[in-house]
């Protein structure tokens, strides 16, 4: 446990933001805003001086942005980082998502206005996000290249072999889940034989912006699940804000507003069950980077039926809780790094294998 205050430095352009974000956070006994700057370079001058626990940003600032300015921290002096953006439009948040593949941690809505019926929580959502990230322990991030689109040239766009056993693949995520999320898909290629289902714990709002991120960076078609729907090889859906998914007796999507598992709605839970009602030994499951133990339980229920099951491993995760618990529960099949599960999923879906012990 921290024995002393939570040391935050504030980056925002609009000065009437940074009094509002520093008030907000000041009303917690356990956080100390040591500075508030209005740009990218101001922040990396602060770092160089001295290290905060934390560091809170908006996305959108003029010269160095959110994106550029995490980059660049990443890479010179490591810090917890907290995206704050009230930019909630899918291409604002699609930015945002870019911030958080150079390094950030969590992105949370910016509390603006109190007469939103939703200030306090959100007010409340940003102080806890602060206390918790403060604490995981980040590392240094290398200069490198990525390509914006999948690896994989169109001449490997011939229709999708059927896979032998797998029907499907479905995944948990939470903090830290969506640069993870990204290196997977962009792994797989356009024709991968089996449709994808993720269910990813994010503030509300920034779930359309992920799609487009990940659609735009992957070359995937991503999209937030609908009610009904007969889920599509090569497609991946994403449970929408407020609705648990899983799957019907018939294989469809299936939408509900069920109570939420874990405190969580979407919960990894719910999919994870429903897929190891629906689907038995015939589905993979993969438990992502994350706090708390949502999906744990299930992911053992999964192997228990005869499915392959896969934990991301500690050293690649932001936060090892979920994964972390699914392994102390014996429930994952391999355990690996996040750079590693594309391939196994590749080679799951070409032809069985024989599952360890």
């Amino acid at each position: 446990m921290r024995d002393r205050l939570i040391n935050v430095l504030v980056v925002d352009d609009s000065a009437v933001s940074r009094m509002h974000l520093v008030h907000l956070l000041k009303a917690d006994p356990l956080i100390r805003v040591v500075d508030a700057v209005n740009d990218g370079q101001a922040a990396l001058d602060f770092i160089k001086k001295q290290a905060p626990d934390a560091i809170v940003m908006d996305i959108h600032m003029p010269g160095m942005d959110g994106f550029e300015t995490t980059r660049r921290i990443m890479e010179i002096q490591p810090v917890p980082i907290i995206i704050c953006s009230a930019d909630t439009t899918p291409g604002g948040v699609a930015t945002t998502f870019r911030a958080l593949e150079a390094g950030a941690i969590a992105c949370v809505e910016k509390p603006v206005s109190r007469e939103h019926p939703d200030f306090e929580s959100m007010a409340a959502d940003l102080r806890q996000t602060v206390r918790l990230m403060s604490e995981v322990k980040v590392v240094r991030r290398w200069p490198r290249s990525r390509s914006s689109t999948t690896p994989f040239s169109s001449a490997r766009s011939a229709e999708p072999k059927p896979p032998t056993g797998i029907r499907l693949v479905g995944i948990g995520a939470s903090t830290g889940g969506p640069p993870v999320l990204q290196t997977i898909l962009a792994g797989l290629p356009k024709n991968f034989p089996v449709p994808v289902l993720i269910v990813q714990h994010i503030t509300h709002g920034f779930l359309p912006g992920l799609v487009e991120w990940l659609g735009q960076t992957t070359g995937f078609q991503v999209q937030i699940a609908a009610h009904g729907v007969t889920p599509l090889a090569g497609h991946v859906y994403l449970a929408p804000d407020g609705f648990h998914m899983g799957l019907n007796p018939s294989g469809r999507i299936l939408l509900t507003k069920e109570q939420p598992e874990n405190g969580l709605r979407p919960a990894v839970s719910y999919l994870f069950r429903s897929l190891a009602d629906v689907c038995g030994p015939d589905v993979v499951g993969v438990l992502l980077t994350g706090m708390g133990k949502d999906g744990a339980v299930e992911l053992r229920l999964m192997k228990d039926k005869g499915a392959i099951t896969i934990a991301q491993d500690r050293e690649s995760s932001v936060v090892h809780g979920m994964p972390g618990e699914a392994i102390a529960l014996g429930g994952a099949t391999h355990v690996m790094p996040a750079d590693k599960i594309a391939g196994l999923l590749l080679t799951l879906t070409s032809h069985r294998i024989i599952k360890k012990e």
